[in-house]
């Protein structure tokens, strides 16, 4: 199966299925020398890894990653460097039921068009559960930007339904299970959550991830744009129909005088391009916003047919999100810092020599 693979430089092979023995990765071109641990990619793989609250799947699952290679004595040797995900706690039983039809908003139908056979258990190879291996390859990646560019990533949730998150204090997102900068609103959002599982059906959610302290220049003018390479990456992640970058489609009732970011010996004085210009990165934050589907697997019954072509009704059952948004704010920052990994390492190596008079501007952290 092709579409394995994502990146250049920094290539992320992903491998597994959601009820095999184990999921992965293999990492390929990452600098050598930099010191590395299970210990720096376990923190961002608990924060996606389901059970961690009543408001997300039950499945238990350790997610505790193990670096086979490409480390000696500590530090990465520049070889493929392979993490795995040993699954633990899969009830395929749960699936036997829809192994002959298909979930209406699934790719079920269309996975078995396109290859004569499917996994149905879990969704096999297009479960949401082979995010946890880029989550993994994006904490190397955060790692390594952080040490050389002092790059960071942020995510939060934005929405929840039909409800809007107002942002208020960063310091609020990882102490709550939605990833909300908003303490005040969390009861609202547990009191919808609890309304959704208790009536078997789902909602969707918006997610806002930005990375700082980005180096300028990274991205091409034409087709490997920085802002393209990062839609791309975003539509990757499961259940994900729409991708923004800065301003996004609110750019349609903006004026030109009020879009174009002015630029002035102490800055930028806004930042509706998400700090992207021409497909090359400004300095400026990239600020990114995912919207994620309900989650199509809900026990409220939906009609279907079966491979034969028959009507029928399907009612899937299960351990499942009721919004697959509520963990789907470490996957973006992942995804996002794979792209940025992968073109600082591409800009290194094609620009790396380039010297200018004229200096960085500073950039605007908010807007």
């Amino acid at each position: 199966m092709s579409g394995n693979t994502f990146g250049t430089l920094f290539a992320v092979t992903n491998f597994g299925e959601s009820h095999g023995p184990a999921i992965g990765c293999v990492i390929d071109g990452c600098p050598p020398g930099m010191a590395l641990s299970e210990a720096d990619i376990q923190g961002d793989l608990d924060r996606r890894r389901p059970g961690t609250s009543r408001h997300v799947t039950q499945r238990q699952e350790e997610d505790k990653v193990e670096i086979l290679s490409g480390v000696y004595e500590g530090r990465t040797t520049g070889t493929p460097i392979c993490l795995l995900i040993r699954n633990t706690d899969q009830r395929s039983k749960d699936y036997s039921e829809i192994a002959q039809t298909f979930r209406p908003g699934h790719a079920d139908y269309a996975y078995l068009q396109k290859y004569g056979l499917r996994d149905p258990r879990g969704g096999g190879r297009s479960s949401a559960r082979l995010t946890a291996p880029m989550v993994a390859a994006g904490a190397v990646a955060k790692k390594w930007l952080l040490q050389q560019h002092g790059t960071t990533f942020t995510g939060w949730m934005s929405a929840l339904g039909e409800i809007a998150i107002p942002f208020d204090d960063e310091t609020q997102i990882p102490l709550n299970p939605f990833f909300a900068p908003n303490a005040a609103i969390v009861p609202q959002l547990e009191a919808h959550m609890d309304a959704l599982r208790k009536a078997g059906d789902s909602c969707g959610a918006r997610i806002e991830v930005r990375a700082r302290q980005v180096p300028v220049g990274l991205g091409e003018p034409l087709f490997d744009k920085l802002d393209a390479d990062i839609a791309y990456a975003m539509m990757g992640i499961n259940a994900v129909k729409g991708v923004e970058i800065g301003s996004g489609f609110g750019v349609v009732a903006q004026r030109g005088s009020e879009h174009g970011d002015e630029l002035t010996p102490g800055g930028f004085a806004s930042n509706h391009s998400g700090g992207v210009l021409g497909g090359i990165s400004t300095g400026q934050d990239l600020v990114v916003s995912i919207a994620i589907k309900p989650t199509s697997s809900i026990r409220t019954p939906k009609a279907s047919i079966d491979r034969q072509g028959a009507p029928t009704v399907v009612e899937t059952l299960g351990r499942h999100d009721p919004c697959v948004g509520i963990r789907a704010t470490p996957i973006a920052e992942a995804l996002l810092a794979l792209v940025v990994m992968d073109h600082a390492l591409r800009h290194r190596a094609q620009c790396g020599d380039v010297q200018l008079p004229t200096p960085d501007i500073a950039a605007k952290t908010r807007g």
